[in-house]
């Protein structure tokens, strides 16, 4: 055990200390004032806390963006969706004034007409009065999305509408929170992030930090996303330094064509090329005995399951040289250390968890959890839950018993207190277990991005909801077609705020959104939250006088007070590895893993518990080539959506020129091969269909997939076309989610086929190509 013990440990600063970088968080430069800040959403990332400088001029408008250098993270570089901010903020079509329209005006765009906030507020409370009244709190639905700073947003639901029912609108909620679940679960984590040395005051030269020889990118595209905290670039940052990849991924992407593997199966198979890599790894003694000895729970059983599991097997189902996968596992387990890079590709099948499971066991017997350079864990103190913020103390038990899907799937609604997305949308159009009246769209374009079957989510909102409002920067086809009030948002150039990395499950920073300017009337979340809150049920807000407080107690947890620590603009957390040894992993102070055994349970007690399968299992994709064969004559080809692109944030910045240009229409990729065979020229139209719906796209035709898959960008709407019923922005027209059925998820609630479904493709005569001189004409800033 002596290897095993924790490093020495080294000085870190703490937050609130000075970071000395060479800049203030403020200064005047050139006939500006130039103030630092490290903001996450809008213009539509996720909450890295990038580096910008804001350069504000003396009549208080935004001139220039930049990167800021001093950031420990990002180090000056941007994406374009920072870049771009100044077309975000002055954007024409922007709304910075609170609106109102009649009900009876739903998805007229010039109904909506100019009001005050007092106004605004006035229409809110008197629906949310009536509707309550009638027919309870647990009427109203909080429709969230990803939010506009590091951090959730449950306090919508609790403190602001007293309901149950916060909802994101994806199927099996199949995004970051089945990771995070079975994280929960068998780790006793939030999240176990590869370590790329971001919370290590020297980075990657820090003493404490060792270089993964291996990194193994699985299911993610971290260059375009930057997803959830982690600076996808950093991948990039130590391949310099020498580590080596594999990636598994059914499509060439940059990584990996520079991989040592690429391990390029057919997609929703993953479960089973995991379970094969356990097995290759158990088999050939590569695991680390000690580790597995001492802090793993089920070894024998999970040697026992995966061997059910062998390389040919698993490489018959997935389409990959079973020969290659064994190198490819063997690569994993002898280097020491390695790192594993789970992405959105885990959540968005139905037997996703069992993947996630699996990873974490990959994790476990090669012991790389919480080591340098590994996985990295939060301490029992991490992630401290936002989501439960206020939880029992604003709604109560019976309340609370009446959340939606609590008693079919306790472990979807427990684990991250939402109502579960499939059910809310039966409930709206079933009127059981009780109506749904009432709904607040914030940070979710849902009929755009997030739903599956999006125009059975549009008819049965429009339905049922008696009255609905939005928070947000621009129109949208969801806010077009539903609701009645619309709330101007501010961006993160106008933004007090806090933000996570990984929602500060893991030790890598906080940022601090530093304000530059204000645009019109636009409020920030944090604003509207307890503004619209204290209209609605003040006696929840009495300990708040102003936002300030309202941040202090949701973010800081009142260890320290934004107006002190901000001007740090961004702190790196203090990171301890070998937590297990050191009992910081728990909240009792011993040592082990926070689950019922103390240990990484790889076989799950927590599964067993929910009355699913407590070992990794793989099922076959719902709809598939082996599962479906009857359907191969009309749907020949794997459907695989959620393409990412650099120039967009999930549905957001469509309407930003420079963003448009570099992606002016929805694509759909394709094989040369079966483009050939099916008469598809490279930049034609083409329509995509399955039993379920259809979506037109442009070809992409690239070697990029095989001749069996076909690979789509989501998220589309036009925000330069027609906004009305039944156009909405064009917002059906091109939305891959037509294709994707709701209620296809795991046993346990969890998990969306987004990525492994069939469909069929072929050419269109008609050409929708996007007139990006209209987009420039309609969006393009006063001063360009």
């Amino acid at each position: 055990m002596e290897e095993m013990k924790a490093k020495p440990a080294v000085p870190l600063p703490t937050l609130g200390e000075t970071n000395d970088l060479g800049k203030p968080w403020r200064w005047e430069e050139d006939g500006c004032t130039v103030t630092r800040s490290a903001p996450w959403s809008p213009p539509g990332c996720h909450p890295v806390g990038c580096g910008v400088k804001l350069y504000v001029d003396e009549n208080g408008k935004l001139v220039k963006v930049e990167g800021d250098e001093n950031q420990q993270i990002t180090q000056g570089r941007l994406c374009v969706r920072c870049l771009t901010l100044r077309d975000f903020v002055y954007n024409p079509s922007r709304i910075i004034h609170p609106m109102k329209r009649d009900p009876k005006y739903r998805g007229q765009a010039d109904k909506w007409e100019q009001c005050t906030w007092e106004e605004a507020l006035d229409i809110i409370e008197e629906n949310y009065r009536r509707i309550t009244a009638e027919y309870g709190c647990e009427s109203v639905v909080f429709f969230v999305g990803t939010g506009r700073e590091g951090g959730t947003l449950g306090p919508y639901g609790t403190y602001m509408l007293r309901s149950p029912n916060m909802c994101y609108t994806q199927s099996g909620y199949a995004c970051y929170v089945p990771r995070m679940a079975a994280a929960a679960y068998n780790l006793g984590s939030p999240y176990p992030e590869i370590d790329y040395a971001g919370g290590l005051p020297g980075r990657y030269d820090d003493p404490a930090f060792v270089n993964p020889e291996c990194i193994m990118i699985w299911g993610k595209a971290p260059l375009a996303s930057n997803p959830d905290g982690f600076f996808g670039h950093a991948v990039v940052d130590m391949m310099r330094r020498g580590a080596r990849l594999i990636v598994v991924d059914p499509r060439i992407t940059w990584l990996s064509s520079r991989a040592d593997y690429h391990l390029a199966l057919r997609a929703g198979t993953d479960t089973a090329l995991a379970m094969a890599m356990l097995d290759t790894i158990i088999r050939e003694d590569l695991y680390d005995h000690d580790f597995v000895e001492y802090w793993c729970y089920g070894f024998e059983q999970l040697a026992e399951r995966v061997a059910t599991m062998p390389v040919e097997k698993a490489g018959e189902i997935c389409g990959i040289d079973p020969e290659y996968i064994k190198d490819a596992a063997r690569m994993y387990a002898n280097a020491k250390p390695a790192s594993l890079q789970w992405g959105l590709a885990f959540d968005q099948k139905a037997n996703g968890m069992q993947l996630s499971h699996s990873a974490i066991c990959l994790m476990a017997i090669t012991g790389n959890i919480d080591v340098p350079g590994g996985q990295i864990l939060g301490n029992a103190s991490s992630g401290q839950n936002e989501t439960g913020f206020g939880f029992e103390e604003a709604l109560g038990k019976d309340l609370i018993s009446k959340m939606i899907g609590l008693k079919e799937y306790p472990a979807y609604a427990n684990t991250i207190l939402d109502a579960h997305a499939d059910l809310t949308l039966q409930a709206m159009e079933t009127g059981e277990p009780y109506p749904i009246k009432m709904g607040f769209f914030a940070g979710n374009n849902l009929m755009s991005c997030t739903s599956a079957e999006p125009k059975r989510w549009h008819d049965a909102m429009c339905k049922t909801l008696d009255f609905c409002f939005t928070l947000e920067c621009f129109m949208t086809p969801s806010a077009q077609a539903v609701c009645d009030v619309f709330l101007p948002l501010a961006t993160a150039a106008e933004e007090d705020g806090v933000d996570f990395a990984h929602y500060g499950a893991t030790p890598v920073g906080t940022g601090f959104m530093n304000k530059a300017l204000s645009v019109g009337e636009c409020k920030t979340d944090m604003e509207t939250c307890m503004i619209v809150g204290k209209r609605l049920n003040p006696q929840l807000w009495e300990n708040y006088h102003d936002v300030y407080d309202f941040i202090d107690d949701l973010r800081l947890h009142n260890n320290h007070r934004f107006k002190d620590v901000c001007k740090e603009v961004y702190v790196q957390k203090d990171v301890e590895y070998y937590k297990y040894e050191t009992g910081h992993l728990r909240k009792d102070g011993q040592p082990g893993f926070n689950t019922p055994t103390g240990r990484v349970e790889l076989w799950s007690t927590m599964f067993a518990q929910f009355g699913d399968d407590p070992l990794p299992y793989y099922e076959e994709p719902q709809y598939s080539p082996l599962n479906t064969p009857e359907l191969l004559d009309e749907y020949p080809y794997v459907l695989t959506t959620g393409a990412r692109a650099y120039a967009f944030f999930h549905s957001e910045n469509r309407q930003i020129p420079f963003c448009r240009e570099l992606n002016p229409d929805p694509l759909v990729e394709i094989n040369p091969k079966t483009a050939a065979k099916l008469g598809i020229a490279d930049g034609q139209w083409c329509e995509v269909w399955n039993q379920f719906g259809s979506a037109k796209l442009k070809a992409n035709v690239t070697i990029a997939v095989d001749e069996q898959t076909i690979h789509a960008q989501h998220g589309w709407w036009f925000p330069e076309d027609d906004p009305n019923e039944p156009n909405l922005y064009g917002t059906f027209r091109s939305n891959i989610n037509n294709l994707v059925p709701n209620f296809h998820f795991g046993k346990l609630g969890f998990g969306a086929p987004f990525k492994c479904l069939l469909c069929n493709i072929k050419p269109l005569a008609e050409n929708y190509d996007t007139d990006m001189q209209l987009v420039w004409e309609k969006f393009k800033r006063e001063d360009q």
